[in-house]
């Protein structure tokens, strides 16, 4: 038996802010996807139609309307927080890390270890424990690598 799909009716408001949406051009890619599939189910576009149009899979219309009908439009259109450990090191000890990698070697070495760099981070009170791989990964990500 075939599936029939029941269409929404998107409210004036949402009409208007996914028209928005779409003149800014700015946001991510899959928040646009999820804007147009809202947009086409509220023409009456059968979703497998929509999936071919957006080069999207069909499961992903039906979760966004599934999404949409029973929490709204904010949420069909943004991802869900994710869970996860937080940074356990903020932008300021990183940004002192970063700077004492810049600074002079300490006297008795030719240059800064990674090892070293994590050592005095504690010392100073950067944060309480670091490795070496952190500090590491903290450097990878500025342009001031000295590994």
């Amino acid at each position: 038996m075939a599936r029939h799909t029941q269409f929404i009716q998107l409210s004036v408001e949402e009409r208007r802010s996914l028209k928005t949406l779409f003149r800014s051009g700015k946001g991510a890619n899959r928040l646009h996807t999820r804007a147009r599939i809202l947009h086409l189910l509220d023409r009456e576009v059968p979703p497998p139609e929509i999936a071919q149009t957006l080069s999207c899979g069909i499961a992903t219309v039906y979760n966004v309307k599934r999404r949409y009908e029973s929490e709204g439009l904010e949420s069909a259109l943004s991802d869900k927080a994710r869970s996860g450990r937080p940074q356990q090191i903020d932008g300021r000890a990183r940004a002192k890390i970063t700077a004492l990698a810049c600074s002079a070697a300490p006297t008795g070495h030719a240059r800064w270890t990674l090892r070293l760099l994590a050592d005095r981070a504690v010392q100073l009170g950067f944060c309480e424990t670091i490795s070496h791989n952190a500090v590491k990964e903290i450097l990878k990500k500025t342009d001031s690598s000295r590994t």
